[in-house]
């Protein structure tokens, strides 16, 4: 989703801005710091926030753009991470 994000909204090329490669490479070590593994629920259903308020702000930002339009260029991946939204955390 950031390199669909990156690519649409910056500048265009293959390889992500300095940016968009510094929030990836954060979201990288959220997930595997994350307390609760291969049964991460979304963001968005999860108890604990990681993310630093201003990443947290970023990755919104690219969670809205790329959202809607990841259906198209990824069917089999969006239907998954929409099955996955309706999944409760671990625990609960």
């Amino acid at each position: 989703m950031i390199r669909l994000y990156c690519r649409d909204r910056h500048d265009g090329a293959s390889d992500l801005c300095g940016e968009c490669a510094a929030l990836l490479d954060y979201a990288r070590q959220r997930l595997v710091h994350c307390r609760y593994g291969v049964d991460k629920p979304t963001c968005a259903r999860c108890p604990v926030h990681c993310y630093k308020p201003v990443l947290r702000e970023q990755i919104r930002a690219v969670m809205r753009y790329s959202g809607p339009r990841m259906a198209p260029r990824h069917p089999v991946l969006a239907a998954a991470h929409l099955l996955d939204r309706r999944r409760a955390p671990a625990g609960e």
